[in-house]
């Protein structure tokens, strides 16, 4: 077991920024840790990583207890969401001196490998203050693995990259999360859905899901059925309203309509397809994007 959250609760003053948190996370495992903001996800993982103390509860990492803060941030690689960096540095000389922090014995090897991990190799003899926001993501990201911890804990990993960026990161993050534990949070949904084995939902301070993608897709029942399909000749709206089961009809472009309906009508539409003898083209039952169902889950309860 990596990461053990065992009933995390944590104030701030009289605010509950955490309630009773609990959950475990497995060595080859990437979780996307996601939640609106103000959830709760940053003090999480701040708890986890050592820099703060639960109210009450603990966290263990490799079966240490993360009260003993400095063993357990040698296991684990850190970015936190603000990335803080030192921009008066060199990137090479920001590295080195991260490995020094670790006691890295050949510090030079191991800068040369998570540079070229990262991509930085273009920019790694500038200061860190010169580079653009997403390189300097990739300096953040590059100190955090410098070490080659066992857990991972990564607070927005692609924030500031361009798409060929996230990609090249994307990929990084796989290769990285077949031998080890990686917590990321992140905004991006289809970044979850790219890369992650599980995904753990926060919402006022509490799981409101976890399980995977696929998992909790299924857990946000469709109330209505929107299927998009394509004949191969012209059909009369009145003629797809009188199918049994349709709701609504709307053309979207020749010969494709939008049809809703509270069943499963595919078969009915294809029987009508072949009674008329037109041929269906193409048919797409929509269902709802993760966004649809992060907000569905996390838009509930006022306090």
């Amino acid at each position: 077991m990596s990461i053990k959250v065992e009933n995390i609760t944590k104030f701030y003053g009289e605010q509950k920024a955490l309630d009773n948190v609990s959950f475990s996370i497995d060595t080859g495992q990437i979780v996307g840790f996601i939640g609106p903001n103000g959830a709760g996800k940053t003090t999480m993982m701040r708890i986890i990583t050592g820099f703060l103390r639960p109210s009450s509860g603990r966290v263990l990492v490799n079966d240490v207890d993360s009260a003993n803060s400095l063993e357990v941030r040698r296991m684990i690689g850190y970015l936190p969401e603000n990335n803080p960096l030192y921009y008066d540095m060199y990137v090479r000389e920001f590295l080195s001196f991260v490995a020094g922090l670790y006691k890295i014995k050949d510090r030079k090897k191991q800068v040369d490998r998570v540079i070229e991990m990262t991509g930085l190799g273009p920019e790694q003899h500038k200061k860190i203050g010169q580079l653009s926001k997403g390189y300097k993501q990739r300096v953040g990201l590059a100190q955090a693995i410098i070490h080659d911890p066992q857990v991972l804990i990564l607070d927005e990993p692609t924030s500031g990259l361009d798409p060929n960026q996230i990609i090249q990161i994307r990929d990084l993050i796989s290769d990285l999360g077949k031998e080890k534990t990686v917590m990321l949070s992140t905004h991006i949904m289809q970044e979850v859905e790219a890369i992650c084995h599980r995904i753990i939902i926060i919402n006022r301070g509490r799981i409101v899901a976890d399980d995977t993608p696929q998992t909790i897709h299924e857990r946000v029942k469709e109330k209505t059925m929107t299927f998009v399909v394509e004949f191969d000749a012209q059909v009369d709206e009145a003629q797809l309203v009188a199918i049994d089961g349709v709701d609504s009809v709307r053309s979207i472009g020749q010969n494709r309509w939008l049809i809703t309906s509270q069943e499963d009508i595919r078969r009915k539409i294809f029987d009508f397809a072949v009674v008329n003898n037109i041929a269906v083209l193409s048919m797409d039952m929509k269902k709802k994007s993760l966004e649809e169902v992060f907000h569905e889950l996390t838009q509930g309860e006022k306090k």
